[in-house]
């Protein structure tokens, strides 16, 4: 039987995160013992476990058929990969920092200046596309110590919360680029595994969907009800119910999460009570 090769983070937030999504799509992987490559029980998929710089080296190669890591890792190592879909979690950004007590007024500060960073692709393109002329100075890891013994005059890293940075001395000056976790294939798959990755993304989306709505119900007076409509459209147009109660009804619809506060000020301001909202656990489209 065919099965999906999907190469994962073997440690930190991102691999949690990753094997909860997959858990959240119903795929059980057991994996007590942490093994480098494991096999879900209920769904044809392999799960590689390997360094996430290492990840696009082997979807382009095809030892997996797909990954998921950070935006920024992908495009960093510049490999042939197809980014399937953005996952919507494990985000930062990618930014220039200097130290906090230098002046800062426009971007040719970094002219002359040598930057530190582990991210020397993605930096020397953000450089020449400014037009700017500044020396690369590669590190593997705690680049934001660089301006503090002498090695660079700022530093180009991954910014979550930023209290690294002020911990160190540091300020953010310049937002290079907003990563997040993606989904990434080998553009040369065998079609038995594109028709796995495909029921997969399905999945995913459907995971995805029910993230980013609620499901509301409330009560509200029937002349009101049009304009509630209108705030609340749902999927296809909201469900409409009479109550006892002469002059009322319930309605059931589904509100997206980013409007989710503006939008109940509103109901509210149109006589809407009772309300209850409550999580999606899946939402197919």
């Amino acid at each position: 039987m065919s099965k999906l090769k999907i190469a994962i983070q073997k440690s930190g937030r991102l691999s949690e995160k990753s094997l909860e999504l997959l858990k959240q799509c119903g795929i059980k992987i057991a994996n007590g013992d942490r093994k480098l490559i494991t096999s879900a029980s209920n769904f044809p998929v392999e799960i590689l476990y390997l360094r996430d710089d290492d990840i696009p080296q082997y979807v382009e190669q095809g030892v997996a058929d797909a990954g998921i890591l950070g935006e920024n890792e992908v495009l960093e190592k510049n490999k042939k990969v197809e980014q399937l879909q953005r996952l919507g979690f494990a985000g930062c950004r990618l930014a220039l920092a200097i130290p906090k007590d230098e002046q800062y007024l426009d971007k040719s500060y970094f002219n002359g200046k040598k930057i530190a960073t582990s991210y020397p692709g993605i930096l020397s393109k953000y450089l020449i596309e400014n037009g700017l002329d500044a020396e690369i100075e590669e590190i593997g890891g705690s680049v934001e110590i660089a301006p503090g013994i002498g090695l660079a005059q700022a530093i180009f890293d991954i910014v979550s919360t930023g209290s690294t940075l002020l911990m160190n001395g540091l300020k953010e000056v310049e937002l290079v680029m907003r990563s997040e976790a993606v989904l990434i294939g080998n553009p040369d798959m065998a079609q038995a595994q594109r028709n796995i990755l495909k029921q997969l993304c399905f999945r995913i989306n459907a995971v995805k969907n029910a993230g980013e709505n609620k499901y509301i119900l409330l009560n509200a007076p029937s002349s009101s009800i049009d304009a509630i409509c209108a705030l609340l459209p749902g999927m296809k147009s909201p469900t409409i119910l009479p109550l006892v109660q002469d002059g009322w009804c319930s309605l059931h619809s589904v509100v997206q999460e980013a409007q989710f506060w503006d939008v109940i000020d509103q109901l509210k301001a149109h006589g809407a009570e009772g309300i209850l909202v409550v999580p999606i656990e899946k939402m197919i489209l």
